[in-house]
């Protein structure tokens, strides 16, 4: 086991998914038959990092609560941002806990792939998880020069790197990350209006610390509809085909919970059900039907159902929230 944190911030609002956000938290968000922040924690776990810090906001008990029924960490922390601050404010609320140790930060709407070996063993004060994209201007990116980070910038508006920074990246200097954290916070640096992570990594080279990279194999986003659905397809690939016993036809890549409820239906491809659902007499395909909703009597296609809601009669492509009820009837 490493002697490290998770810090993992995860207080974000997720305004761009509403209605689903209303009622629970973006990390609760179920892809691929489990909450985003449970991929997230997999991954934490398989790295063999025991000790974890969530930096919640609203709802955020939520969070806490599963990340403390769901896995067996020997530690979990969490801290509350109430103030929506930005990323770096975020990650600075963890200080006391995480107190010189190494961290590994992940950001809690990326799901990522990837060996993080390279990350744990590298000579550096800090290794930034990169991945090469089309569109840099939407992300924080790294140059890098003789293999050592010299200039991080937050979403560019004119070329700098094609290299992303996806929301991997491991500290073993967090007192001097901290520092900087602190620091961009005392000098009021911004950018887009909040206190940026990259920002800080930035000050990190500008006082000398050697930051240098590694490859992220690859991540997923989850802070939209279409991002979450796109996503979910990506994972489902990973998973074995439910067995409904000839109850429903399965086209997969699929999920379906044990204690889901399947009749006279067809299911897939990229469909996950949550548990507790009802799905009867209906045609699902590249949707994620959420906890005790359920559905009839309609066919559904890149449709986001939330937890508790009721569709029934139709064809549609629906984003419906938690507790709704919608009848084409």
């Amino acid at each position: 086991m490493r002697n490290a944190w998770a810090v993992i911030p995860a207080a974000g609002v997720g305004a761009r998914l509403r209605p689903h956000t209303y009622t629970t938290p973006k990390a609760l968000l179920h892809v691929a038959g489990r909450p985003i922040i449970g991929h997230i924690l997999d991954r934490v776990a398989a790295a063999g990092i025991e000790r974890v810090v969530l930096i919640v906001g609203a709802m955020g008990d939520q969070i806490v609560d599963y990340a403390g029924r769901a896995h067996s960490f020997r530690e979990v922390a969490f801290r509350v941002q109430a103030e929506r601050k930005g990323l770096g404010h975020a990650l600075l609320m963890s200080r006391d806990v995480v107190s010189g140790d190494p961290a590994l930060i992940v950001y809690g709407d990326t799901i990522f792939e990837g060996d993080l070996t390279p990350a744990f063993e590298a000579d550096a004060d800090g290794v930034i998880g990169v991945k090469q994209v089309e569109d840099p201007s939407r992300f924080g990116v790294v140059c890098v020069e003789g293999g050592q980070v010299v200039r991080l910038v937050e979403k560019p508006s004119a070329f700098v790197s094609n290299l992303a920074i996806p929301g991997v990246n491991f500290f073993r200097n967090t007192d001097l990350l901290y520092d900087c954290l602190d620091e961009l916070i005392a000098r009021g640096i911004t950018t887009l209006g909040e206190y940026q992570a990259t920002d800080a990594f930035a000050l990190m080279v500008e006082r000398g610390g050697v930051l240098k990279t590694f490859p992220v194999e690859a991540w997923y986003d989850c802070g939209s509809p279409d991002a979450v659905l796109d996503t979910n397809r990506h994972l489902l690939g990973r998973l074995p085909p439910p067995d409904l016993k000839g109850q429903a036809i399965v086209v997969p890549p699929a999920f379906v919970s044990p204690s889901a409820r399947v009749k006279n239906a067809v299911i897939g491809p990229h469909v996950s059900i949550a548990e507790g659902a009802t799905v009867e007499n209906a045609v699902v395909r590249d949707s994620i039907i959420g906890a005790n909703a359920v559905v009839r009597d309609c066919i559904l296609e890149r449709s986001l159902i939330g937890n508790g809601a009721v569709v029934q009669g139709g064809a549609q492509r629906l984003n419906v929230g938690d507790s709704s009820e919608i009848s084409f009837r």
